[in-house]
């Protein structure tokens, strides 16, 4: 039964590209060897971490989303261990597909100047 899951990995900033694309076209081979479909690969671009990791305090971040069983991602997880180039990892399995909130409207101009105005008259 395959699975939804997301992987997120940091990588050293440093990296070329050449070493970057070599890296995901890794990955995305471990991926088709084991039956997984990948759905979505980005690159996020390298940001600035948290804490120092390995002598690092900026990384590259890369984000997976595919569905797979469990052993494929023991072997992602393995061969991502095993990679120097990797500072970090996190796969999460998805339970169900979340959809990003509506953010409420702002009130119209005329209606928070009205409010605001009450307050002010109300506390003088």
């Amino acid at each position: 039964m395959l699975r939804k899951y997301e992987t997120i990995y940091i990588v050293k900033p440093d990296l070329a590209e050449e070493e970057l694309k070599a890296l995901t076209e890794k990955v995305q081979d471990v991926i088709a060897g084991q039956n997984g479909d990948l759905k979505r690969l980005e690159d996020w671009g390298v940001r600035k971490l948290a804490y120092v990791i390995k002598k690092s305090a900026r990384g590259r971040y890369v984000y997976l989303r595919y569905d797979g069983s469990e052993t494929l991602v023991a072997e992602l997880e393995r061969r991502l261990r095993l990679d120097d180039r990797i500072l970090r990892y996190l796969t999460v399995k998805i339970e169900k597909e979340t959809v990003a909130p509506v953010v409420a409207e702002a009130p119209e101009e005329g209606e928070a100047t009205e409010e605001f105005e009450e307050t002010q008259e109300e506390s003088v």
